[in-house]
């Protein structure tokens, strides 16, 4: 038995087709590359994913937990993909590589500007052989800059951004947000400047060069936060489950289980004084305003903690809903993926794969009313190496043999 015995299974289907046609080559390893080509796959690219001989993408290795021999990490963001293995250090890897380059629309690749430049796959070169290649790079710190050549890693993004800082309480020490989220939200990022390079290819027939930073993706994701401070000075410290700006918009502790309420404007402030039968504090002219409440956060806190203790949250849920007022539970991940919603819409399934059933999570966007994306489960390393090679550039069994023997793939 496995926590996902309950999901429903998802064979192989045509998925989305809106990048039908379009051919990413992924050199990326790790979560932030791989999550950025996954994206493009869900909606319909062949993404060919070039990985190492021996071990492949770094995040095979990442785990325990394994299933099926396979790192978990992995299989969350390499769905919908081919893998061909290859040895692009040396001269006849990059010659295979090239061949499928020159018949691409996009390569990702998270390596720094000097590691590219040293393989041959930077942009001026990749440029020259093929004039429509969209080259997206997504490194810890962009191409430019004196740090262009640094490792880094989610942890030390989050780091660099602030996040950090501000997440867990204010008297404790930083915390990391609990998933990784410079990495995603940089693939997320490149995922969209890609969208946005083809279609200004469209109209051009060039490609572009696009330089992704993990960290200023996850610094742009600081703005509600860095904007204020800049325009106003004013001090922006860890405030753990209470935001700073809004009041009321916080945990609070239900007779049984925690509950998160937002009182995000007028109307939903005064409307729930009324769904809690206190309408006359709603209307207190001294909490007219967001910054009148803000200037009365412990007092009005109070009150409501109070309020609050009295009933279950599932009581709670149930009224607040009722009456439109932002509020919900603090779902530990086994509860999510039983959120009878999400089930519903189809974001959490099985997969088949030719070691077994494996969990995936959907891409969740809907369109024309159709949310399932699922074509192919992550690969196994390699498992695709001859089927591109013959398929897409036309080499014999024999030139493909000698390629294996020789250990080029």
């Amino acid at each position: 038995m496995t926590p996902f015995d309950f999901l429903p299974i998802s064979d192989s289907s045509d998925g989305m087709r809106m990048l039908e046609g379009i051919t990413v080559i992924d050199l990326t390893t790790s979560i932030a590359g791989p999550y950025a080509t996954q994206l493009l796959a869900d909606l319909g690219a062949t993404v060919i994913k070039v990985e190492k001989q021996h071990g492949g993408d770094d995040a095979r290795a990442w785990g325990p937990p394994f299933l099926h021999g396979e790192s978990l990490w992995f299989l969350s963001v390499n769905r919908n993909k081919q893998s061909v293995t290859l040895d692009i250090s040396c001269e006849r890897g990059r010659a295979v590589l090239d061949q499928l380059i020159a018949g691409a629309d996009v390569l990702v690749v998270n390596l720094g500007a000097s590691a590219q430049e040293r393989l041959g796959i930077g942009y001026a070169r990749l440029a020259a052989l093929n004039p429509a290649l969209i080259h997206a790079s997504l490194t810890g710190f962009g191409l430019l800059g004196a740090r262009r050549d640094l490792p880094c890693y989610d942890l030390i993004a989050e780091g660099y951004s602030g996040v950090m800082d501000l997440t867990g309480e204010p008297e404790n020490a930083p915390q990391k947000i609990g998933t990784p989220a410079a990495d995603l939200l940089a693939g997320q990022d490149a995922a969209m400047a890609v969208l946005a390079a083809l279609i200004e290819r469209q109209r051009t027939g060039r490609g572009k060069r696009i330089d992704i930073s993990m960290v200023r993706s996850m610094t742009r994701f600081m703005a509600p936060r860095i904007v204020p401070y800049l325009g106003a000075g004013e001090a922006v410290t860890r405030s753990g489950g209470r935001d700073s700006v809004i009041a009321i918009y916080q945990v609070f502790q239900a007779a049984d289980l925690p509950l998160t309420l937002g009182l995000g404007n007028d109307v939903i402030w005064r409307r729930f004084w009324s769904a809690v039968g206190e309408p006359d504090y709603g209307n207190d002219p001294r909490f007219a305003s967001n910054q009148q409440r803000r200037e009365h956060r412990a007092e009005i806190v109070e009150r409501i903690a109070a309020i609050i203790a009295r009933r279950s949250r599932r009581e709670w849920l149930e009224l607040l809903g009722a009456q439109r007022i932002p509020a919900g539970p603090i779902n530990r991940v086994d509860e999510v993926v039983q959120d009878p919603e999400l089930l519903e819409e189809g974001l959490f399934y099985a997969a088949r794969t030719a070691g077994g059933m494996v969990p995936q999570l959907g891409l969740g966007i809907g369109f024309d009313g159709k949310t399932q994306v699922h074509r192919s489960p992550p690969p196994a390393l390699g498992e695709h190496t001859a089927t591109v090679l013959q398929g897409r550039l036309g080499m014999s069994a024999e030139a493909v043999r000698a390629l294996r023997n020789d250990g080029i793939i």
